[in-house]
Parts: C-alpha cells; sequence; structure tokens
C-alpha cells in the first residue's frame, strides 16, 4: 500500500470515478451505475456522512468508502429492521455509523486498503459502534469484516431488487487490530 493514500474524499465531485470502482467490483450496469449515482448524491446530505478515498500518486481512485451515522427513518435502516429484530438485535440501529458502500478496485485488492479505508472512517466516528450490509456469501469482505470484530446480526436479508440475499453485520468500536 506504500503507493496508496488514504484520506478524505469529496466524493460527491468524484462520484463518478468511485462509481467506476464500484462498478467494476460488483459488475453493475450503465443503468444500476445511474442510480447509484443518485443514491450517493442523496446520501452525502445526511448529517454526519463523510467519504474517504484510496488514491494512487498519480491521483487516481482506486478505492473508497462512505458512511454516516444511522437512522432509523432512511431506507436502509426500515428494510433491516425487521431482519434485525428477528434475531433481538434491532438495537444495533441505535447509536451507530452505518458502512454504506466500501469498494477496492480488483487491480488493487488484497493490499490492505479496504482495511485502511474502514478502520480510518470508523476510526473518527463518536458512535459505539457500526453496522454493514454485504452479500451473503463468503467472500474476501466478508473474511475481512470479520477479522475487524464484524459478527453475522441478521441473515439471509432480502433488499427489494437485489439479486442475491444480504447480511448485516456489527461490531464494537473501535474495529479490532490486525490479529
Amino acid at each position: 500500500m506504500d503507493d496508496i493514500a488514504v484520506g478524505t474524499l469529496d466524493l460527491a465531485a468524484r462520484v463518478d470515478d468511485a462509481l467506476a470502482v464500484q462498478a467494476l467490483a460488483f459488475g453493475l450496469s450503465d443503468e444500476e451505475i445511474a442510480v447509484r449515482r443518485h443514491i450517493v448524491l442523496r446520501h452525502l446530505a445526511s448529517p454526519g456522512a463523510r467519504a474517504l478515498g484510496a488514491t494512487t500518486a498519480a491521483g487516481r481512485l482506486v478505492g473508497f468508502v462512505y458512511g454516516m451515522p444511522n437512522d432509523r427513518t432512511h431506507w436502509w435502516s426500515g428494510v433491516v429492521e425487521p431482519y434485525l429484530r428477528a434475531t433481538g438485535s434491532d438495537g444495533w440501529l441505535d447509536n451507530a455509523f452505518v458502512i454504506t458502500e466500501l469498494h477496492v478496485h480488483p487491480d488493487f485488492q488484497k493490499r490492505g486498503i479496504g482495511r485502511a479505508l474502514i478502520t480510518t472512517i470508523t476510526g473518527s466516528a463518536t458512535e459505539p459502534r457500526s453496522i454493514l450490509s454485504a452479500i451473503d456469501v463468503e467472500s474476501p469482505a466478508r473474511a475481512l469484516y470479520r477479522t475487524l470484530g464484524y459478527r453475522d446480526l441478521a441473515r439471509p436479508v432480502i433488499f427489494p431488487s437485489a439479486p442475491s440475499p444480504y447480511v448485516v453485520m456489527g461490531a464494537p468500536l473501535p474495529l479490532r487490530e490486525r490479529p
């Protein structure tokens, strides 16, 4: 990660660069990118929303994370709340920092960039815990989240129009250091 810098990102100004990274990581269509662009810009208007980017020395964005303090009136909370309630975990929605998106360009994965992004953004959170949702498959992302202290809170979680089930994970803050 020597040639990659993690720092504050003006996500509104670089939303297209960020979504290009997400599109590669998730295989998104142009239509899905357009929808997500609208969602990202709407999220950035939320109180406490902030973003970090991972950039090369030449300024190329190769990873990003953004999140915000959870608000139970937001769409995401409304979808996951019944699943969390069913497992007795709905209290995780209160006083939590949500990792809304975390993506690293496939050519730059397995270099510690995702870890640096998520630990840095949660490191400045004032909330005592963090929550996120991830596709419910065993993946490098899920493995990373577990090493940081995240555990499954509810699964499978079905988001409208999502092709795959998700899992909601939560971790106390600060996140665990490297094992």
